[in-house]
């Protein structure tokens, strides 16, 4: 009897409808349990910005700038530093203006520049008249344009985080190899690359106005010339009443 006894309730037990419901809230519960823990594996990653790692056209690090994690590299300038005329494109004609700019007017290029860099109309004159201040001034006292670059540079080093682009360092370090351990660290580098770019317009002022010149005008447009929303008002066309039969 014990063990009739023993057995129906081992059947009583397997057909519960219970048991299936209990088998399956501790699978969804083993499900939410490994959700937590990859939530909590993803949540812990820290976003790292020291050595190693690429900038952005804004002058950020960046982080993963590829699909397998490599930090993304900064593209060189359209054209060289010591060169009049860029490359042999729709802007030729551009590229001589910059150039006849560049050494009969420095202060209305650099006004231009700076003008199409924020895009807003109205900035040339802010920019170009303190220039032509310090111009004349340097001119007169020194014998040389020795304080405008002291006011122009930091527009390079703006120009190079927009666009991402490589700067002195890092093209002598691509070139030639040397530089390496200020390119490895990249709050390093860019300290360097801004010193360089101070360097730059004292003893290549001209050539590095005109570099900067060809480089925005094939990617940025002048403010004047952008094109506005136009609204066009179509007439209905003819309608007619139909008749009832």
């Amino acid at each position: 009897m014990a063990s009739n006894n023993r057995g129906n309730s081992n059947d009583r037990e397997e057909s519960s409808p219970f048991l299936s419901k209990r088998v399956v809230g501790e699978d969804e519960k083993k499900k939410l349990d490994v959700k937590e823990a990859a939530t909590e594996v993803a949540a812990s990653r820290e976003v790292r910005t020291g050595a190693g790692f690429g900038w952005t056209a804004d002058g950020l690090p960046l982080v993963h700038g590829s699909v397998v994690g490599e930090p993304m590299g900064r593209s060189p300038w359209n054209s060289s530093l010591l060169v009049c005329v860029g490359r042999n494109d729709e802007f030729c004609g551009s590229d001589i203006e910059v150039c006849l700019l560049g050494s009969m007017a420095p202060c209305v290029l650099y006004g231009s520049n700076v003008e199409r860099l924020g895009s807003v109309p109205g900035t040339f004159a802010n920019h170009c008249l303190p220039y032509s201040g310090l111009y004349l001034i340097g001119n007169f006292f020194f014998g040389w344009n020795v304080l405008a670059p002291w006011f122009s540079y930091p527009t390079r080093t703006a120009i190079r985080r927009k666009f991402n682009l490589e700067g002195t360092c890092e093209a002598l370090n691509r070139s030639c190899g040397c530089c390496g351990s200020c390119v490895e660290d990249e709050v390093q580098r860019e300290q360097c690359e801004s010193a360089c770019d101070f360097a730059t317009h004292v003893f290549c002022h001209a050539c590095a106005l005109c570099q900067e010149g060809r480089e925005i005008r094939r990617k940025l447009p002048h403010p004047a010339f952008t094109p506005q929303p136009v609204l066009v008002m179509i007439p209905p066309g003819e309608q007619t009443m139909g008749r009832g039969a």
